[in-house]
């Protein structure tokens, strides 16, 4: 599939179902009370899809894989800070598991197309070192 805006991207749609997802229970009871922890988890979900969206304009794949690091470590971020939402029992079990591997699955996926991006970036500077011109292939 050919990717022409961030919303073709995996990782964005994983990003916006995780940050839908986090907003819904963030809301509710004591969480929502939580005002340090529910804004911070709520920033952090959020940045998933908007590092990447930030990135796709980047101009550069470098600069492009810059942006999904951020975003793959917002993924990390929602992952320890759903730990205290389920030590502090603003989350079941259920819950935790369900929106902690919601956050795994999306930084794989980012995490995959930075791998791929990088070996992109790889073969393309590969290629451009073997490929001649005809002037380097005359005889002096």
């Amino acid at each position: 599939m050919k990717i022409e805006r961030f919303e073709d991207i995996e990782g964005w749609q994983l990003g916006r179902k995780l940050s839908k997802a986090i907003y819904s229970v963030s809301r509710k009871g004591e969480f929502a009370r939580d005002y340090g922890l529910r804004d911070q988890i709520q920033r952090a979900s959020g940045s998933v899809m908007h590092n990447i969206a930030e990135g796709f304009d980047g101009g550069s794949n470098a600069e492009f894989i810059k942006f999904l690091r951020y975003s793959k470590r917002s993924c990390t971020e929602v992952q320890s800070e759903l730990w205290v939402a389920l030590d502090q029992e603003y989350v079941t079990e259920t819950e935790f598991n369900k929106l902690y591997d919601m956050a795994r699955t999306a930084r794989s996926k980012i995490g995959a197309f930075i791998k791929y991006l990088d070996e992109f970036e790889k073969r393309k500077k590969q290629s451009s070192r073997t490929k001649t011109t005809p002037e380097s292939n005359r005889e002096p």
